[in-house]
């Protein structure tokens, strides 16, 4: 395929029709040097949560990365420099009730690593989880010293897709970056996350409801903090061949949320606390963000601050109803 003279970048990002690979997406855009490729199978993503652009740098397959005939055409068709891995199974529930569903992701990290290193890829940034650290032994949680607890399918999973791309590195020198998350939200997360959940429960005055007591923490990370610290990984060529932890500063109880969220809405919603889930909800998260406060450069988005701008979006709006 021929593209413009001013194209330097060809990038993939597989994925990139769900809620973090799109912000991605559109990040990657806003550079005319870069021409992007959106890859989504569709199964949790949404063609709604592509950006929508003039320019002639972004394109969208319907493809299923863990199909080798499907991806690799797209792979044989643009001979991409960096590749993005957002696609994945996502959500506990989800996760939970299909597990062999979620161990068929590996069969992507595979199909990708595999066609990268064949291909010319020169880096691979993979989106994986602060699930890996399963019940966590050390707080806050650091990349090199907190040691990998995973026991559910998509933690173990996650755990995998790591292992692969440390693999391929040691074997053939494919490079890479591995991002670890932990709770993410904005405008276009869909509803099954607590923080939508809780906002469009708290926006309709419905009751909120938390599992249990409500007293297991979490750190909240704005989409645009997330996706500025990742870019900047890319952009300046940091942390290459590493690990870094993306994710919010404060630690609050679900149950001091879910006030929160209350309290910033203006509602009349009530607390409803149903029976503890018997797995997948972790006690405690609180990560190291020291690597990734050196490639935001500005402090992260108050949780409030961030409430706010999701409530103000129309996208969310739409997605609740």
């Amino acid at each position: 395929m021929k593209f413009p003279e001013r194209i330097k970048n060809k990038i993939l990002v597989t994925g990139g029709a769900g809620f973090v690979g799109s912000g991605m997406t559109e990040k990657l855009i806003s550079d005319p040097e870069n021409y992007v490729v959106v890859v989504d199978s569709l199964l949790t993503g949404s063609r709604k949560k592509i950006p929508e652009t003039e320019h002639d740098n972004l394109r969208f397959i319907k493809c299923d990365v863990n199909d080798y005939k499907d991806i690799s055409s797209v792979f044989y068709a643009y001979s991409f420099d960096y590749v993005f891995h957002y696609a994945a199974v996502v959500g506990v529930k989800r996760t939970l009730q299909n597990p062999v569903m979620v161990l068929n992701d590996i069969a992507g990290f595979n199909n990708l690593l595999q066609l990268s290193k064949n291909t010319g890829v020169k880096r691979v940034f993979f989106s994986s989880s602060s699930e890996v650290y399963g019940e966590p032994v050390e707080f806050p949680q650091n990349e090199e010293t907190t040691p990998l607890n995973s026991r559910l399918p998509y933690a173990i999973v996650k755990n995998v897709g790591e292992a692969y791309l440390k693999s391929f590195h040691r074997e053939f020198g494919l490079e890479y970056t591995i991002f670890r998350f932990f709770n993410t939200y904005g405008p276009k997360q869909s509803r099954e996350f607590v923080i939508s959940r809780f906002l469009s429960m708290a926006l309709q005055n419905q009751d909120i409801t938390i599992y249990g007591d409500g007293s297991q923490t979490r750190t909240f990370c704005y989409i645009k903090d997330n996706v500025d610290a990742c870019y900047a990984a890319f952009k300046n060529d940091l942390y290459v061949n590493d690990v870094v932890n993306i994710g919010g500063g404060n630690e609050l109880s679900v149950l001091e949320l879910a006030k929160i969220v209350i309290k910033v809405t203006g509602s009349s919603s009530n607390i409803i606390h149903l029976p503890a889930l018997e797995e997948g909800d972790m006690t405690r998260r609180l990560p190291d963000t020291s690597k990734m406060k050196t490639l935001l450069k500005r402090e992260v988005t108050p949780l409030e601050e961030g409430l706010e701008k999701v409530i103000q979006q129309g996208q969310f709006i739409s997605l609740i109803k």
